[in-house]
């Protein structure tokens, strides 16, 4: 049996910190020791210069990252470890995705609509100062995924719509050239996914909100003292939901712990106390992997050996045979064969018929929006449940349009007449698809 394909990794631009922790180190080390697992994790020093452009920075980053992964318990003899910049297939593997990879959907990647709506409220043009490294970013997280087929990648929940763009070019690479790749799927811890930093907003290198994961002990009690409480008293009555205090503490406590906290709150405990206990809980976890943690910095160059001889067992069994592979593919092929393996006279297959595709996004509710091709043509509003989502499909379908219903939009650059032909060319494929059936029969 196939093993499950794991694949994780943390962009080194910064110090590691508490949410990286929850949110993808800790999971994705306890992921690695399932049964039936095989783990991929790599340091995305590429994506790192996206946004840093300090060399040195980059660097202590990486020895940073790769200590803590290795002190909270990562065996690089049992998983893949290794660092992006050392896979060359990694940047080859980006630009064969560019080369199928639809413009409009990268036009609708958060960080680049975030970009283009702070310049357009400053007054600038949409494009002031974003570059085609931003621009381009999902093309190389999704060749991080697919050059080693990943089945499972764990993420917070604002990278989900980087897996879903990441399933849609492998989804057309295989439509264009044969089945290459396996579509990845999303992994997402509900309670810890996105933890809160000393503001309130998630914790993050950007908002300079962090607390580091191996701050010394009496640095990790300041910083906590300093998260952001809002006035209620000792004795008060306090929301555990609405707190960030709650969120860090559940993060880190088992569930025995987290409901007598709950309990502690709605009985009034006091910040400062309320504080000290999360102070306590963390420095507990934490402790013993911040002593591993030091002594693995002060030996750089074996992290350095750990993390070549990774990527070179990596290259060797996966990523350059793979590459092999979708060189020939797509057409990169050695000219000598060119007189024996005539496939430029075989007839081009025909082009797939448009598909709905349902998903699932951050607010919790179900959406699903008509594709033909790479382009995206209507889309739904948000549904409770799969099921309601589906019987709307279902309806569109019969009804071969979705002209006056209020639950679709057209997205943008498609109209009516695009999807009208769209709803035709399912029905049509849909007849073909029975009647060969009965043919068969």
């Amino acid at each position: 049996m196939q093993p499950t394909r794991i694949l994780t990794g943390i962009t080194t631009s910064g110090t590691p910190h508490l949410g990286n922790y929850v949110g993808a180190i800790r999971p994705a080390i306890a992921s690695s020791r399932a049964e039936g697992a095989e783990s991929f994790f790599f340091l995305a020093d590429y994506h790192a210069l996206i946004k840093v452009q300090d060399p040195a920075r980059v660097q202590r980053s990486t020895l940073e990252i790769a200590a803590s992964w290795l002190a909270c318990g990562l065996q690089p003899e049992d998983v893949w470890f290794y660092r992006q910049s050392d896979i060359p297939e990694t940047t080859e593997l980006t630009w064969l995705l560019t080369c199928v990879a639809g413009k409009g959907i990268l036009n609708r990647a958060h960080a680049y609509k975030a970009a283009v709506d702070r310049n357009r409220e400053a007054g600038e043009d949409d494009d002031a100062a974003v570059t085609a490294g931003l621009f381009m970013y999902p093309v190389l997280m999704a060749a991080d995924i697919l050059l080693f087929n990943a089945h499972k990648v764990p993420v917070g929940r604002d990278q989900i719509q980087h897996i879903e763009m990441a399933r849609d070019f492998g989804q057309r690479f295989n439509h264009l050239y044969g089945e290459h790749f396996v579509l990845p799927e999303v992994v997402i811890e509900e309670q810890v996914a996105t933890l809160p930093g000393l503001d309130g907003r998630k914790m993050s290198k950007s908002y300079d909100n962090t607390i580091p994961l191996f701050a010394p002990r009496e640095e990790l009690r300041k910083l906590i003292y300093s998260i952001v409480t809002d006035s209620s008293a000792p004795g008060e009555p306090k929301d555990a939901d609405a707190s960030n205090v709650f969120q860090l503490y559940r993060a880190f406590a088992s569930v025995e712990e987290t409901a007598r906290m709950r309990e502690a709150f709605s009985a009034g405990i006091a910040w400062g106390e309320a504080k000290q206990a999360l102070f306590e809980r963390i420095d507990a976890e934490v402790s013993p992997l911040r002593e591993r943690y030091e002594s693995l910095m002060s030996r750089p160059a074996e992290i350095e050996r750990i993390l070549r001889d990774g990527a070179a067992r990596l290259r060797e069994q996966h990523s350059i045979p793979t590459l092999r592979r979708l060189r020939d593919a797509v057409g990169l092929r050695d000219l000598s064969t060119a007189a024996v393996n005539r496939e430029t006279d075989a007839p081009r297959p025909k082009a797939a018929p448009p598909v709905f595709k349902q998903y699932r996004e951050a607010d919790g509710r179900f959406y699903f929006k008509l594709v033909d091709g790479d382009r995206v043509l209507l889309q739904s509003i948000g549904f409770a449940s799969p099921k309601e989502a589906g019987q709307c499909i279902g309806e569109l379908k019969r009804a071969g349009h979705a002209s006056g219903d209020d639950r679709i939009v057209l997205a943008e650059g498609a109209t009516e007449a695009d999807a009208t032909a769209a709803f035709a060319a399912m029905a049509e494929a849909e007849a073909a698809r029975a009647a060969q059936k009965a043919d068969k029969a």
